[in-house]
């Protein structure tokens, strides 16, 4: 069997069911062995650029919990994937990426693309150990088999992460066997998660019991663990209030009476509020407390007892010293603690009491001294903080949502709340402007029929990787990609205004009609487009999209003439007013 089909066919059998990629010289043996072997189990999808192919299979992996598989050509088709690439290394995402190399006999000879290292050349082996769990170069056949186990258990085992297979183009036409005798079963199979006792789980069990106000802080690392309803199910027993970091936004019931709110740059102030002078112990499950994180809360760190679950905790031990620590998967922990538990029963605490979740209040931004782009403030314009009131009764639940970076991301992960049943994704690893446009591809594929996905994208982002809206038209598939059209970065502009006594440089540009942009990209039948610039328009968009053309993709372009002071801490002081989260909503 040669290494394309058996590659193929391995990935097939596994049940990964997509290789996002673009197709080259040095990786079409991949592709061909798709067409041959894929049988409908295993597609090719056909991304627009590199980086977009591996910000799919990084979302598809969080999303559904899986290995992601992306794949790309030599040259600049491998550079490009470096960019998602390091978003997973950076935020524990298990990816595969199958990159395709020179043939052997011209490396260090002139090849075309050449990244052996010599002369001068890039270095694939050095670039790629830069930025991924694993990486394996396969020189000969007999590496194969045992180079792709260990690509596959480093991606899956500890704290996850992406491998790298560097595969030269005369190798995938060589032959290579049958799996070993001892190969797994199927993909669960590669992971080494250690089982977790119950006596480890005792001193964490006996600080929670004597804690007065104890507080559960759930990270990403939670959803992505081997039981993550076990995490949740814990809390439920025993009462614990719970607070999510912003990329666990949505993996714990936003309507739940335990659920107090979100932490960090763009958290919620009450949230900030009760970990700083009421929580006297609390409990990270998954978190690693970087500074998007603990940026707002720090300083509650001195005075607290703090309690570590995490498989990988030494980010947080580079922080402070926690009281415990668990080196284990997090939802093998709660399932212990939850065994635990049951041996030894507590009384659940009692509900919180006089806690309200409040948001920050919406307002407008100052001008920029001298602009005139701006017009005046009409009455009907269409503020950002407008728009995400109305779009949240069309959020999509048992869906999801994929935020971008900048302004809009920070707010509507500060306003809105996670719908029901749905997942809620951003990129904070890397902060790549653009993530969401093709995250929210790998978000659909393979989720459940009349599911949607909606995209919370700026300007920016959507001229960085907006083009993969097409992927999206190729695909067939329901996701609305909502774009907060200011033409500028407005993250950008904001950190000018407030640190470089508004000197704007570099961070705006022309006003683009995203809409007409769109339009070309599919005809209507495939293709829904939709702009507004007041919220009646914004209303009326909406009820067209999804009452007539929810099937089909959409693109909404939110023409907003006014910039809000984004709802983000490091921008805001501790008397910046606040508002109930019940009454936000449209004017």
């Amino acid at each position: 069997m040669k290494l394309a089909d058996a590659l193929v066919l391995t990935l097939r059998d596994w049940g990964v069911r997509y290789v996002f990629g673009v197709s080259g010289a040095n990786i079409e043996h991949l592709h061909d062995a798709i067409h041959r072997h894929g049988q409908g189990e295993l597609v090719s999808i056909l991304a627009k650029t590199e980086t977009g192919a591996a910000f799919m299979a990084d979302c598809r992996a969080r999303v559904h919990r899986t290995l992601g598989v992306c794949c790309a050509t030599s040259g600049g088709g491998m550079l490009n994937l470096a960019v998602g690439i390091a978003e997973s290394y950076a935020e524990a995402v298990p990816v595969l990426a199958i990159v395709g190399q020179p043939p052997t006999s011209l490396e260090g000879r002139g090849a075309f693309q050449d990244s052996s290292g010599i002369g001068h050349c890039v270095d694939a082996v050095q670039l790629w150990r830069a930025i991924s769990k694993y990486v394996g170069k396969i020189r000969t056949p007999h590496d194969f088999w045992p180079m792709l186990r260990d690509a596959v258990v480093t991606a899956t085992s500890a704290r996850q992460g992406p491998a790298v297979l560097l595969v030269p183009r005369d190798l995938f036409d060589q032959e290579v066997g049958p799996p070993p005798a001892d190969w797994p079963g199927d993909l669960s199979s590669f992971s080494r998660s250690r089982q977790v006792s119950v006596s480890e789980m005792k001193p964490l069990l006996e600080a929670i019991r004597s804690a007065r106000r104890p507080l559960l802080l759930i990270g990403q690392g939670a959803r992505r663990s081997d039981d993550a309803g076990a995490v949740g199910a814990f809390a439920h027993a025993i009462g614990l209030p719970v607070v999510t970091t912003m990329s666990a936004r949505g993996d714990f019931p936003n309507d739940d009476p335990l659920y107090l709110g979100t932490v960090g740059a763009a958290g919620h102030p009450s949230a900030h509020e009760y970990m700083r002078d009421q929580a006297d112990l609390i409990i990270t499950a998954g978190a690693s407390l970087d500074v998007m994180t603990r940026s707002p809360v720090e300083r509650s760190f001195k005075d607290k007892r703090f309690a570590v679950v995490d498989v990988d905790p030494e980010a947080i031990h580079r922080i402070l010293e926690p009281e415990i620590t668990i080196y284990a998967d997090v939802g093998r922990a709660f399932r212990a603690l939850l065994d635990l538990l049951e041996r030894t029963p507590m009384s659940p605490f009692p509900p919180v009491g006089g806690y309200s979740r409040r948001l920050y209040e919406p307002r407008l931004a100052p001008a920029i001294p001298g602009d005139d782009a701006q017009g005046a403030l009409g009455g009907d314009a269409l503020l950002q903080s407008e728009a995400l009131a109305i779009l949240e009764d069309y959020l999509p639940r048992d869906g999801h949502v994929v935020f971008d970076a900048g302004n809009c991301a920070a707010a509507a992960m500060h306003y809105l709340s996670a719908p029901p049943g749905s997942t809620s994704t951003i990129a904070l690893g890397m902060g790549g402007m653009g993530y969401s446009i093709p995250g929210a591809i790998g978000a659909q594929l393979g989720s459940e029929a009349g599911s949607r996905t909606t995209v919370i994208c700026g300007d920016g982002a959507f001229l960085m990787l907006g083009l993969e809206v097409h992927t999206a038209v190729d695909l067939g598939l329901p996701v609305l990609f909502v774009v907060f059209n200011n033409a500028m970065h407005g993250m950008c502009v904001t950190r000018q205004q407030l640190l470089f006594q508004s000197r704007i440089e570099a961070v705006r540009y022309p006003a683009a009609d995203f809409a007409t942009i769109a339009r070309g990209l599919a005809p209507e039948g495939r293709l829904w487009v939709g702009s507004a610039s007041t919220p009646q328009e914004l209303r009326e968009r909406l009820r067209d999209y999804h009452d007539h053309h929810h099937g089909v993709p959409g693109v909404l372009d939110l023409r907003l003439a006014h910039e809000e002071i984004p709802p983000f801490a490091p921008f805001l002081g501790a008397d910046a007013p606040t508002i109930p989260a019940s009454a936000f909503g449209p004017r």
